[in-house]
Parts: structure tokens; C-alpha cells; sequence
């Protein structure tokens, strides 16, 4: 085409066609799509006319005068930065070849496109980051999310069917909200050398707390200790109690305990409760 003018890059030698109004912009000043390199693109036009033999008469021709531009056969982009991409031209063998690039597939995407694009995919990381977040804590702090919400419960359960856990009733190491509310140590009439322990265990806790070791201490008439007994949960709740799902809350449980003594002489007593 009449308008056709061609610029080549000083660093890779690479050919493109440009307009006038392409080198019009910015005073000429382009950056090569494939090397990166600035130049002025009006200093560096080349003309891929075929040179005209020359005379053997003919006086003043110098035959180290260059010949038509070489035509690079590598990839190229256009130029930059003007908005009308430059077209690299390459030669006819590259061509037939088929390694003339398409457009699209050396189109690189635009700025806004570009930060849309990284937007998107930090929000999908975030998402994903605050969802394990909320597994793993859900995890750990199985048993209390189960006490405080019981409609998670069903839901936990399942997750530790996959995962090999159990949900548990919290336990109340300060004993904040276990008490025991009364207590008593008797001989069995019926039996000599026999004691009988009653109690009542009360959690006043809107939650349901996991059952408490009994510590029984037997004490002489100078309240030294003359035997003590840690009593496990099946020692004393009896056989129709669920000792897996706690006590209840706002609840209680009666402890009644048969305790051989015969071998002991004791005066007094004293019941703790404690997690082991």
C-alpha cells in the first residue's frame, strides 16, 4: 500500500509496518513488541523495495551501498505504545512455513483486564483461606462449639466420622459451675465395715458439662488421712446414666457408693471433684 512505511529496531533487527500517524505520536518514539528496546522509529524507516541492478557502466555506486532491509522470521509484538499495534512483517519462506503468528495469540491483556483478573483470584484465595480457617477451628474446638450451639452437633458428628474424633462434654476444670451440693458418709446397718457415700453433683452451667472424678479422702480423729479413693464416673453414676453426653445442664445427678472400710477405723471424711 502507498501509505506502507516499514521501521526496523536497532536491537533485534526487527521489522514492522507502521502509518505515519503511528510515528506521529509521541515524536516518533516506539518500543519494540519483542526486544523491548526504545527507538525513534522515523530514524530507524527502512524501505523493503528490491534493490535495481546495477550498471557495470554506471559511475558511483558504491557496492558496499546495504541492499533492502533483512526481514527477521522470529516472533514479534507490536510496537509500543502507540494504540494502533504495529504489524511485524516477516518473510514469505516463514510464511509457507507456517510460522506467521496470529493476532490474538501474541495479544497481551490490558492493564484493567490484568488487575481484574489478580482481584479475582485474591478474593478466591481469601475465601478459600477463611473456609479452612473455619474447618480447622471447628476441629479443635469441636466440643465447646457443640455445648454453646447444639444445632452444630449432628453436623460435627458427621465431620468426625471422617475424621476419626469424638465430641465430648466440656469439662469445668475451675469448677465454676459444678458444686457438690450435699453429701454423706454412713455405715451400712446391714452390713459391718460397710460405708455408704451419698451426694449430689449439680451443674448450673446452661451447657452440659462432662462428669468429674470423685476424690473420697478418709480422715482419723486428728484428720489425718487414714485411705483415700478416686472414684471414675462408672464407679458412681449408675448404670442408666449416659456418662458420654454429661451432665445436663441446669441439672444433677444422685451419687450413691458402697465403700469397703472394714480394714480402716476412721472418724471423718472429706470429697473433692477434679479432672484427671
Amino acid at each position: 500500500m502507498p501509505d506502507d512505511k516499514y521501521t526496523r529496531c536497532p536491537g533485534c533487527s526487527t521489522v514492522f509496518r507502521v502509518t505515519s500517524e503511528q510515528l506521529a505520536m509521541r515524536d516518533g518514539q516506539v518500543r519494540c513488541g519483542h526486544c523491548k528496546s526504545v527507538f525513534d522509529g522515523n530514524v530507524q524507516q527502512v524501505s523493503l523495495a528490491p534493490a535495481t541492478p546495477r550498471d557495470e557502466g554506471t559511475p558511483g555506486l558504491d557496492e558496499a551501498a546495504p541492499g533492502p532491509a533483512t526481514v527477521t522470521s522470529r516472533d514479534a509484538r507490536a510496537l509500543e505504545p502507540p494504540d494502533i499495534p504495529a504489524e511485524p512483517v516477516v518473510s514469505a519462506a516463514a510464511t509457507e512455513a507456517g510460522e506467521v503468528p496470529r493476532e490474538d495469540r501474541f495479544s497481551r491483556p490490558t492493564p484493567a483486564r490484568s488487575r481484574r483478573a489478580r482481584t479475582a483470584g485474591y478474593l478466591v484465595a481469601v475465601a478459600v483461606l477463611l473456609v479452612l480457617v473455619a474447618a480447622q477451628a471447628a476441629f479443635h474446638f469441636r466440643d465447646g462449639v457443640a455445648a454453646h450451639w447444639p444445632e452444630t452437633r449432628p453436623l460435627l458428628v458427621r465431620m468426625c466420622s471422617v475424621a476419626g474424633c469424638t465430641i465430648r462434654p466440656l469439662r469445668d476444670v475451675a469448677m465454676s459451675y459444678l458444686s457438690i451440693d450435699a453429701s454423706d458418709l454412713q455405715a451400712d446397718p446391714a452390713h459391718r465395715g460397710l460405708l455408704i457415700l451419698t451426694a449430689t453433683v449439680r451443674n448450673r452451667a446452661a451447657w452440659s458439662l462432662a462428669y468429674p472424678y470423685l476424690e473420697l479422702t478418709l480422715t482419723d480423729a486428728q484428720d489425718q488421712v487414714v485411705v483415700r479413693r478416686a472414684l471414675a464416673p462408672a464407679d458412681y453414676a449408675g448404670g442408666t446414666a449416659d456418662v458420654q453426653q454429661g451432665i445436663a445442664p441446669n441439672g444433677e445427678i444422685a451419687v450413691r457408693v458402697f465403700i469397703d472400710a472394714s480394714a480402716t477405723t476412721q472418724a471423718g471424711y472429706r470429697l473433692y471433684m477434679f479432672y484427671p
